[in-house]
Protein backbone atom coordinates (compact mmCIF):
# COMPACT_ATOMS: atom_id res chain seq x y z
CA UNK A 1 0.00 0.00 0.00
CA UNK A 2 1.55 3.50 -0.91
CA UNK A 3 0.14 6.66 0.77
CA UNK A 4 1.28 9.82 -0.67
CA UNK A 5 2.76 12.32 1.61
CA UNK A 6 1.21 15.43 0.48
CA UNK A 7 2.92 18.32 3.02
CA UNK A 8 2.07 21.23 0.74
CA UNK A 9 0.75 24.48 1.55
CA UNK A 10 -2.34 25.64 -0.51
CA UNK A 11 -4.27 28.83 -1.30
CA UNK A 12 -7.93 28.05 -0.78
CA UNK A 13 -9.55 27.60 -3.83
CA UNK A 14 -13.22 27.72 -4.63
CA UNK A 15 -13.70 25.96 -8.51
CA UNK A 16 -16.44 24.69 -10.81
CA UNK A 17 -14.45 21.68 -11.24
CA UNK A 18 -15.27 18.78 -14.08
CA UNK A 19 -18.99 19.58 -13.96
CA UNK A 20 -19.36 18.61 -17.81
CA UNK A 21 -17.19 17.63 -21.07
CA UNK A 22 -20.72 19.45 -22.29
CA UNK A 23 -19.82 22.94 -19.99
CA UNK A 24 -22.97 22.71 -18.14
CA UNK A 25 -22.91 23.69 -14.61
CA UNK A 26 -22.97 21.98 -11.49
CA UNK A 27 -26.54 20.94 -10.25
CA UNK A 28 -28.50 22.17 -7.35
CA UNK A 29 -27.97 20.26 -4.07
CA UNK A 30 -31.65 19.70 -3.68
CA UNK A 31 -33.83 18.05 -0.91
CA UNK A 32 -32.03 14.50 0.33
CA UNK A 33 -33.97 12.01 0.85
CA UNK A 34 -33.03 10.49 4.57
CA UNK A 35 -32.09 6.50 5.35
CA UNK A 36 -31.05 5.03 8.95
CA UNK A 37 -27.44 5.03 7.23
CA UNK A 38 -27.02 7.75 4.89
CA UNK A 39 -28.02 9.98 2.51
CA UNK A 40 -27.43 9.84 -1.10
CA UNK A 41 -27.63 11.80 -3.60
CA UNK A 42 -26.69 11.49 -7.75
CA UNK A 43 -27.03 14.39 -9.96
CA UNK A 44 -26.33 13.96 -13.87
CA UNK A 45 -24.82 16.57 -16.48
CA UNK A 46 -28.51 17.12 -17.77
CA UNK A 47 -29.24 17.98 -14.56
CA UNK A 48 -31.88 15.11 -13.23
CA UNK A 49 -31.56 13.39 -10.07
CA UNK A 50 -32.03 9.95 -8.48
CA UNK A 51 -31.43 9.70 -4.92
CA UNK A 52 -30.01 6.34 -3.49
CA UNK A 53 -30.64 4.82 -0.25
CA UNK A 54 -28.01 2.94 2.03
CA UNK A 55 -30.55 0.33 4.23
CA UNK A 56 -29.58 -2.38 5.86
CA UNK A 57 -27.65 -5.47 3.86
CA UNK A 58 -27.74 -3.98 0.53
CA UNK A 59 -27.70 -0.24 -1.53
CA UNK A 60 -30.31 0.18 -3.51
CA UNK A 61 -30.98 3.07 -6.01
CA UNK A 62 -34.39 4.41 -6.57
CA UNK A 63 -34.76 6.12 -9.90
CA UNK A 64 -37.46 7.85 -12.35
CA UNK A 65 -38.29 5.20 -15.05
CA UNK A 66 -36.25 7.50 -17.69
CA UNK A 67 -32.88 6.60 -15.02
CA UNK A 68 -32.58 3.05 -17.15
CA UNK A 69 -29.37 1.65 -18.87
CA UNK A 70 -29.91 -0.58 -21.67
CA UNK A 71 -27.38 -3.27 -22.80
CA UNK A 72 -26.74 -4.79 -25.83
CA UNK A 73 -25.34 -8.25 -25.31
CA UNK A 74 -24.90 -8.19 -29.92
CA UNK A 75 -23.21 -4.41 -29.74
CA UNK A 76 -21.10 -5.20 -26.43
CA UNK A 77 -22.62 -1.72 -25.39
CA UNK A 78 -24.17 0.21 -22.32
CA UNK A 79 -26.30 3.16 -22.90
CA UNK A 80 -26.94 5.30 -19.99
CA UNK A 81 -30.40 7.49 -20.42
CA UNK A 82 -29.36 9.23 -17.33
CA UNK A 83 -26.83 11.68 -19.44
CA UNK A 84 -27.04 10.06 -22.84
CA UNK A 85 -23.59 8.50 -22.76
CA UNK A 86 -22.49 4.84 -24.26
CA UNK A 87 -19.30 2.61 -23.06
CA UNK A 88 -18.22 -0.30 -24.34
CA UNK A 89 -18.19 -3.50 -22.59
CA UNK A 90 -16.47 -6.36 -22.01
CA UNK A 91 -17.40 -10.56 -20.55
CA UNK A 92 -14.42 -11.84 -18.39
CA UNK A 93 -14.82 -15.05 -16.85
CA UNK A 94 -18.12 -14.82 -15.85
CA UNK A 95 -18.63 -11.28 -15.20
CA UNK A 96 -19.61 -8.17 -17.71
CA UNK A 97 -17.56 -5.19 -17.21
CA UNK A 98 -17.48 -1.67 -18.45
CA UNK A 99 -14.52 -1.51 -21.04
CA UNK A 100 -14.53 2.26 -20.30
CA UNK A 101 -14.26 4.35 -17.03
CA UNK A 102 -17.56 6.04 -15.72
CA UNK A 103 -18.05 9.66 -17.32
CA UNK A 104 -21.07 10.43 -14.96
CA UNK A 105 -21.30 14.26 -13.77
CA UNK A 106 -21.88 13.64 -9.77
CA UNK A 107 -22.30 17.43 -8.88
CA UNK A 108 -24.37 19.17 -6.66
CA UNK A 109 -22.79 17.78 -3.56
CA UNK A 110 -19.98 20.19 -1.99
CA UNK A 111 -16.77 19.20 -1.87
CA UNK A 112 -14.90 21.11 1.41
CA UNK A 113 -11.40 19.88 2.76
CA UNK A 114 -9.21 22.05 4.33
CA UNK A 115 -7.43 24.31 2.13
CA UNK A 116 -9.39 23.22 -1.02
CA UNK A 117 -13.21 23.75 -1.97
CA UNK A 118 -15.43 22.29 -4.62
CA UNK A 119 -19.33 22.61 -5.75
CA UNK A 120 -18.90 18.62 -7.34
CA UNK A 121 -17.42 15.47 -6.15
CA UNK A 122 -16.26 14.43 -9.45
CA UNK A 123 -13.73 16.16 -11.72
CA UNK A 124 -12.22 15.70 -14.73
CA UNK A 125 -8.36 15.37 -14.59
CA UNK A 126 -6.60 18.51 -14.77
CA UNK A 127 -9.86 20.03 -14.99
CA UNK A 128 -9.77 19.29 -18.67
CA UNK A 129 -13.30 18.58 -19.85
CA UNK A 130 -11.55 16.80 -22.84
CA UNK A 131 -9.84 14.45 -20.24
CA UNK A 132 -13.23 13.42 -19.05
CA UNK A 133 -14.47 12.41 -22.77
CA UNK A 134 -11.18 10.49 -23.01
CA UNK A 135 -10.38 9.06 -19.34
CA UNK A 136 -13.73 9.35 -17.65
CA UNK A 137 -14.10 11.51 -14.51
CA UNK A 138 -12.40 11.19 -10.90
CA UNK A 139 -14.29 10.08 -7.56
CA UNK A 140 -14.17 10.65 -3.75
CA UNK A 141 -15.27 7.32 -2.68
CA UNK A 142 -18.43 8.55 -0.93
CA UNK A 143 -19.60 9.91 -4.60
CA UNK A 144 -18.76 6.32 -6.36
CA UNK A 145 -21.35 4.71 -3.18
CA UNK A 146 -23.53 7.21 -4.09
CA UNK A 147 -23.66 9.55 -1.30
CA UNK A 148 -22.48 12.49 0.62
CA UNK A 149 -19.27 13.96 1.92
CA UNK A 150 -20.91 14.11 5.95
CA UNK A 151 -22.34 10.41 5.75
CA UNK A 152 -19.80 8.33 4.02
CA UNK A 153 -16.64 10.40 2.94
CA UNK A 154 -13.12 10.41 5.08
CA UNK A 155 -13.49 10.17 8.45
CA UNK A 156 -17.15 8.56 8.42
CA UNK A 157 -17.79 4.66 8.82
CA UNK A 158 -20.21 4.49 6.37
CA UNK A 159 -21.62 0.37 6.98
CA UNK A 160 -22.78 -0.19 3.72
CA UNK A 161 -23.24 -3.77 4.62
CA UNK A 162 -23.47 -6.91 1.87
CA UNK A 163 -24.91 -6.69 -1.82
CA UNK A 164 -24.39 -4.98 -4.65
CA UNK A 165 -24.13 -1.32 -4.18
CA UNK A 166 -25.19 0.81 -6.92
CA UNK A 167 -23.59 3.84 -6.14
CA UNK A 168 -23.24 6.49 -9.24
CA UNK A 169 -23.25 3.30 -11.60
CA UNK A 170 -26.21 2.93 -14.11
CA UNK A 171 -29.35 0.85 -13.29
CA UNK A 172 -28.64 -2.43 -12.97
CA UNK A 173 -25.35 -2.14 -12.71
CA UNK A 174 -22.55 -1.66 -9.66
CA UNK A 175 -19.65 -0.22 -7.90
CA UNK A 176 -17.35 -3.75 -7.73
CA UNK A 177 -16.63 -4.83 -4.45
CA UNK A 178 -12.78 -6.16 -3.60
CA UNK A 179 -13.93 -9.57 -3.92
CA UNK A 180 -15.16 -9.14 -7.06
CA UNK A 181 -11.80 -7.29 -8.50
CA UNK A 182 -10.04 -10.36 -6.72
CA UNK A 183 -12.16 -12.48 -9.47
CA UNK A 184 -11.40 -10.69 -12.58
CA UNK A 185 -7.90 -10.75 -11.42
CA UNK A 186 -8.22 -14.72 -11.30
CA UNK A 187 -9.81 -14.73 -14.59
CA UNK A 188 -7.01 -13.22 -16.36
CA UNK A 189 -4.48 -15.34 -14.94
CA UNK A 190 -3.56 -12.92 -11.54
CA UNK A 191 -1.73 -15.00 -8.85
CA UNK A 192 -1.82 -13.07 -5.51
CA UNK A 193 2.00 -12.87 -4.28
CA UNK A 194 2.68 -14.53 -1.42
CA UNK A 195 5.47 -12.34 0.21
CA UNK A 196 2.79 -9.00 -0.59
CA UNK A 197 -0.95 -8.71 1.28
CA UNK A 198 -1.83 -6.21 -1.72
CA UNK A 199 -0.36 -7.38 -5.28
CA UNK A 200 -1.99 -9.49 -7.65
CA UNK A 201 1.27 -11.10 -9.73
CA UNK A 202 0.89 -10.48 -13.67
CA UNK A 203 -2.94 -9.02 -13.54
CA UNK A 204 -2.01 -5.88 -14.13
CA UNK A 205 -0.56 -6.20 -17.90
CA UNK A 206 -3.56 -8.20 -19.41
CA UNK A 207 -6.09 -5.08 -18.15
CA UNK A 208 -3.52 -2.83 -19.21
CA UNK A 209 -4.15 -1.02 -22.51
CA UNK A 210 -1.62 -1.88 -25.40
CA UNK A 211 -0.91 2.24 -25.92
CA UNK A 212 -0.43 5.21 -23.99
CA UNK A 213 1.56 4.01 -21.26
CA UNK A 214 4.82 5.55 -20.42
CA UNK A 215 8.09 3.93 -20.68
CA UNK A 216 7.62 0.62 -22.33
CA UNK A 217 4.87 0.61 -19.35
CA UNK A 218 1.75 -0.40 -21.74
CA UNK A 219 -0.25 -4.25 -21.54
CA UNK A 220 -1.39 -6.24 -23.93
CA UNK A 221 -5.35 -5.62 -23.58
CA UNK A 222 -5.77 -9.59 -23.59
CA UNK A 223 -9.77 -9.29 -22.31
CA UNK A 224 -10.35 -5.96 -24.35
CA UNK A 225 -10.68 -4.83 -20.49
CA UNK A 226 -8.32 -1.33 -21.65
CA UNK A 227 -7.77 0.20 -18.27
CA UNK A 228 -5.89 3.59 -19.32
CA UNK A 229 -3.39 6.00 -17.03
CA UNK A 230 -5.89 8.34 -16.26
CA UNK A 231 -4.18 9.77 -13.01
CA UNK A 232 -5.85 10.50 -10.35
CA UNK A 233 -6.76 12.95 -8.30
CA UNK A 234 -5.25 14.27 -4.75
CA UNK A 235 -7.41 16.01 -1.93
CA UNK A 236 -5.89 18.94 -2.14
CA UNK A 237 -7.02 19.19 -5.89
CA UNK A 238 -3.49 18.29 -7.59
CA UNK A 239 -3.48 15.48 -10.22
CA UNK A 240 -0.62 12.81 -11.03
CA UNK A 241 -0.58 10.90 -14.32
CA UNK A 242 0.17 7.23 -15.25
CA UNK A 243 -1.50 5.45 -12.75
CA UNK A 244 -4.96 4.26 -12.97
CA UNK A 245 -7.16 3.43 -9.66
CA UNK A 246 -10.10 2.06 -9.31
CA UNK A 247 -12.53 2.61 -6.17
CA UNK A 248 -14.08 -0.75 -4.55
CA UNK A 249 -17.49 -0.82 -2.64
CA UNK A 250 -15.23 -2.24 0.29
CA UNK A 251 -14.94 0.37 3.25
CA UNK A 252 -11.47 -0.72 5.28
CA UNK A 253 -12.63 2.22 7.80
CA UNK A 254 -13.51 5.84 8.11
CA UNK A 255 -10.98 6.62 6.80
CA UNK A 256 -10.08 4.02 3.48
CA UNK A 257 -11.62 2.17 1.74
CA UNK A 258 -10.34 -0.44 -0.93
CA UNK A 259 -8.88 0.42 -4.45
CA UNK A 260 -7.27 -1.16 -7.66
CA UNK A 261 -4.34 0.72 -8.93
CA UNK A 262 -1.57 -0.04 -12.07
CA UNK A 263 0.93 1.57 -12.84
CA UNK A 264 3.18 2.32 -15.87
CA UNK A 265 6.64 -0.37 -15.53
CA UNK A 266 4.45 -2.68 -14.01
CA UNK A 267 2.91 -5.72 -14.75
CA UNK A 268 1.32 -6.83 -11.74
CA UNK A 269 -1.96 -4.90 -10.04
CA UNK A 270 -2.46 -4.13 -6.33
CA UNK A 271 -5.36 -3.78 -4.60
CA UNK A 272 -5.19 -1.83 -1.28
CA UNK A 273 -6.76 0.98 0.30
CA UNK A 274 -6.21 4.25 0.16
CA UNK A 275 -7.87 7.58 1.62
CA UNK A 276 -12.13 8.15 0.74
CA UNK A 277 -11.43 12.01 -0.41
CA UNK A 278 -8.94 11.06 -3.17
CA UNK A 279 -10.49 11.32 -6.80
CA UNK A 280 -10.01 7.82 -8.48
CA UNK A 281 -11.65 6.14 -11.87
CA UNK A 282 -14.78 3.72 -11.41
CA UNK A 283 -16.01 1.05 -13.71
CA UNK A 284 -18.77 -0.70 -13.50
CA UNK A 285 -20.04 -4.16 -13.29
CA UNK A 286 -23.22 -6.09 -14.63
CA UNK A 287 -25.78 -7.12 -11.56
Amino acid sequence: MRKWSLGLSFVALTMLAACGDDGSSAGDLSELSSSSDADVIGSCASGESSSSSIEGSSSSVSSSSSDESIHDLDENTLADDRDGQTYRTVKIGDQIWMAENLNYAYTGVPYDYDVYKSDSTSWCYDNDPANCAKYGRLYTWAAAVGSTEEKCGYGHACGLGTGNVQGVCPKEWHLPSKEEFETLFKAVGGVKAENNLWQWQGAGKPLKSASGWQNDGNGTDSYSFSAMPTGFRYDNGTFEGDIVSFWSSTEDDGKDAYRVKMYSEDADADLDFEYKRQGFSVRCLKD
